[in-house]
């Protein structure tokens, strides 16, 4: 797990959300969503800094949407399902593998065997 970033604001040490960078040549400053890692020419700020942030004289700010969802999407879920799925799929030919130990199957019941141990 990476560390929580902090505000760049000095004295500021509430955890950064946005992320702003300057693109110079467009004279634009561009405030998005936290970057995944922390760049040397970009500022990570919090919910405060980033709502009361303006762009210098003659420059232009430009606030990328940020996804605010708490609830996981449809996509989010069927990916989950998908990953639940084949994570519970037993591997080629491990039904026909016989359990560690000596024992005596007694009984089944679709998928799973009663085994009693022959001691």
């Amino acid at each position: 797990m990476s560390p929580v970033r902090i505000c760049s604001r000095t004295a500021c040490k509430a955890p950064a959300v946005f992320t702003l960078t300057y693109v110079y040549r467009d004279s634009t400053a561009v405030l998005g969503p936290l970057a995944t890692y922390a760049e040397p020419h970009c500022y990570d700020l919090c919910a405060e800094h980033s709502e009361r942030l303006t762009a210098p004289m003659g420059w232009e700010l430009v606030r990328l949407p940020v996804e605010t969802e708490t609830e996981p999407s449809a996509d989010d879920l069927e990916a989950l399902a998908d990953a639940v799925r084949e994570a519970g799929r037993p591997a080629p030919g491990a039904d026909r593998e016989e359990p560690v130990g000596q024992a005596t199957e007694v009984g089944r019941k679709g998928h799973l065997r009663v085994l009693r141990s022959t001691d």
